[in-house]
């Protein structure tokens, strides 16, 4: 077992982003509309794979440090207060916790990882549990990485875009908390980002639940992705 998230010791060669199954570059330019929220609910909590909801439907899951605001992106973007409890106390989300949203697709938040203040035998058991998700849910479409825009992506960041390249899993990296730092600021975090990925900026999606920056443009991926039918997901490579 790897040991996904709290520790990864491997590097992939090619460092390569991939969103949507394909290079961003190639999505198609959709107009970008909210999606209309119907209902949106919780569902589970699982820790393995006999817990799951039945892999019937898409699922995008949203990963990231344990302080990056995870739980407000997924209550903003599904227009809900409280759906996905948050925490003065960074690191509470011990669980794989299972959302459906308009009883379509499912919204997966997995534990959160660094810094979090919980017993180190708890933090041993998310690696497995997380890694076992990943590699083995056929109904995963993405993995969005949540990361702090104020904070430059670490060593785990980068280790776990490597790992999900490894199993050609699409990952949606988003910024969140943009709006605590001024234009100039976010501009050259935003730089100083695309460099340490080596990404383009146009594969960051810049986020902010107070003013709702990037709702739209990170439903538009979403929506595009838990629509794909089994052939585009074949031919843009994903497992």
């Amino acid at each position: 077992m790897i040991g996904l998230v709290i520790v990864l010791f491997f590097f992939v060669s090619n460092f390569d982003i991939r969103v949507c199954g394909v290079r961003i570059e190639n999505i198609p330019n959709f107009q970008v509309l909210e999606m209309h929220v119907k209902s949106a609910e919780f569902v589970t909590s699982a820790v393995k794979p006999d817990q799951y909801p039945e892999a019937r439907l898409p699922e995008i899951a949203f990963a990231g440090r344990s302080n990056v605001g995870k739980s407000s992106l997924i209550n903003t973007l599904v227009n809900r207060k409280h759906l996905v409890k948050t925490s003065s106390t960074p690191g509470r989300t011990r669980l794989i916790n299972f959302f459906i949203v308009n009883q379509a697709f499912y919204l997966v938040d997995l534990p959160g990882y660094g810094y979090a203040k919980v017993p180190a035998a708890v933090k041993k058991k998310w690696g497995p549990m997380i890694e076992g998700y990943l590699k083995g849910r056929s109904s995963l479409q993405a993995v969005t990485l949540i990361m702090d825009i104020r904070r430059l992506p670490q060593v785990e960041e980068r280790n776990f875009i490597d790992w999900l390249n490894l199993y050609h899993i699409p990952v949606i990296p988003v910024l969140t908390k943009a709006d605590k730092l001024s234009k100039n600021k976010r501009n050259k975090q935003v730089r100083l980002i695309t460099a340490a990925l080596e990404v383009d900026r146009d594969q960051l999606t810049l986020f902010s639940a107070k003013s709702r920056l990037g709702k739209e443009q990170l439903w538009e991926i979403i929506e595009t992705l838990v629509t794909r039918t089994p052939q585009e997901e074949l031919q843009d490579g994903i497992r």
